[in-house]
């Protein structure tokens, strides 16, 4: 069994983990880990906000994360780590970054873990009118904390299927949808532009909620960078992750989007009702199409829970690792953090029993607070990377594998890009209480990784 160590320096490899994800996993988790839960449910509302215009949205905040892609790949390529961007903002800018970036992304993802699950059995209580949506929850609770206990090539496992069945549903559709607008599909008619005249129908506002929520969708990307960490050759699985998302956000969520706006009005009520994907594929007349999208919406939450569950357990026990959290999380079996997915799995479902306890109160302060959080993410591993790729070429070029574009002018620029999504959020009365509420956790979060690090630096010195 291996040994228990206490890490408290970015610098060593997490040598306790085990490292049983082959490079097929990786590959797949790459591929399928950016078609997330929020593109099958959450596109709806942007494009009864956007309309057509959605389509810029998404081009936007994906040109966005393709930059954020490729400042994280950089530096993962060059220390893999499970801390990922949380051991990266430490190493660049100090531990109390690495500790606020790290336990703020620890507390979204456990949260999201009991929001799928809540999603998913929504979907399930559908099929088998009755059965307490409580109960289905925790049973997916109970399988993805029981499969990620036993083994890291379990999770391996699960989120290569999951990729594989996303990728070939969202693929079809985009065939199918392609074959419709170009007028060569059986039993339709293409609608040609006739849905896209009124291209900005709610005018900047609209783009601008289009923009806000397409930003949000794009979550679950980091996840190949924690498991990097643990793959058979980190740096290789980083690099082709990295190279390959900029046709990744492309095809999936771009097209997707464009072909959704093509086929269906953007007005339908179906589109918020039944869900985007599911009104195309009712516009193109295809027998059982609803349920057959329901399938993929489940198995796209299911995919998140498991990713979810995962990529919580690994921040945590790397963050312990390197001395920036209760030691017992950061306990090693068989090559798994299991305290540490069990604390994560337990934290999931308490955010589920709040959303039946406290809806009104609880739950909703604790959704507002990590509604802002990936920006906040997104914000530290844009200037870990600034200053860790002048350091890399000082001192360690050979280290960088992947390089940042036309460095520094597109790592300002995306740091611009967020900056400017910050102020779009103050201006929305929607998402300003998540900006001022996930605010205040990150400088209270920072406020105690601070104090942590001037304790432990008066200790030693």
């Amino acid at each position: 069994m291996p040994s228990t160590t206490t890490e408290t320096s970015p610098d060593r490899e997490d040598v306790s983990l085990s490292h049983g994800l082959k490079q097929r996993h990786l590959s797949m988790i790459a591929l399928g880990g950016v078609i997330g839960a929020g593109l099958f449910v959450g596109s709806g509302a942007g494009i009864a906000a956007a309309g057509p215009s959605i389509v810029v949205a998404y081009a936007l905040s994906g040109l966005l994360v393709m930059l954020v892609m490729r400042m994280l790949g950089e530096m993962s390529a060059a220390y893999p780590s499970s801390g990922s961007f949380s051991a990266h903002a430490e190493r660049a800018i100090g531990p109390w970054a690495g500790f606020t970036a790290g336990w703020s992304f620890w507390v979204l993802l456990c949260t999201a873990v009991g929001l799928e699950g809540i999603g998913a059995a929504k979907i399930v209580s559908g099929w088998l009118p009755g059965t307490p949506e409580w109960v289905w929850v925790a049973l997916f609770m109970v399988v993805f904390c029981g499969t990620n206990l036993a083994a890291v090539k379990n999770f391996g496992e699960f989120e290569f299927w999951f990729a594989a069945l996303k990728v070939g549903a969202i693929t079809l559709f985009l065939v199918l949808g392609i074959l419709a607008i170009a007028g060569v599909l059986p039993g339709t008619d293409s609608p040609g532009a006739s849905h896209l005249d009124d291209f900005m129908p709610n005018g900047g506002e609209g783009l601008v909620i289009g923009l806000l929520a397409s930003v949000f969708a794009y979550g679950g990307l980091e996840t190949v960078t924690i498991a990097a960490a643990e793959s058979e050759n980190p740096v290789k699985g980083v690099a082709s992750a990295v190279r390959t998302a900029m046709w990744r956000i492309a095809l999936f969520y771009v097209g997707s989007m464009a072909v959704i706006v093509t086929l269906v009005p953007w007005d339908s009520k179906e589109v918020v009702e039944k869900g985007p994907y599911v009104a195309a594929l009712d516009e193109l007349g295809i027998p059982g199409a609803g349920q057959l999208m329901n399938v993929v919406v489940l198995v796209a939450l299911l995919s998140a829970m498991n990713a979810n569950v995962y990529g919580a357990s690994r921040i945590a026990y790397s963050l312990v690792h390197r001395g920036q959290g209760p030691k017992a999380l950061g306990r090693v079996s068989g090559g798994v953090p299991r305290i540490a997915v069990l604390a994560s799995s337990v934290f999931g479902f308490l955010c589920v029993l709040l959303s039946y306890w406290r809806p009104n109160d609880v739950f909703a302060w604790l959704l507002n607070m990590i509604g802002a959080v990936i920006l906040v993410v997104w914000i530290f591993i844009a200037v870990s990377q600034l200053r860790l790729r002048r350091r890399l070429e000082h001192e360690a070029p050979d280290k960088l594998v992947v390089r940042m574009w036309a460095f520094p002018w597109l790592t300002w620029i995306a740091l611009a890009g967020m900056v400017t999504v910050f102020v779009l959020m103050a201006r929305e009365p929607d998402t300003r209480v998540q900006l001022y509420s996930t605010g205040g956790m990150t400088l209270a979060l920072a406020a105690v990784g601070y104090a942590w690090q001037r304790a432990r630096a008066r200790a030693q010195g």
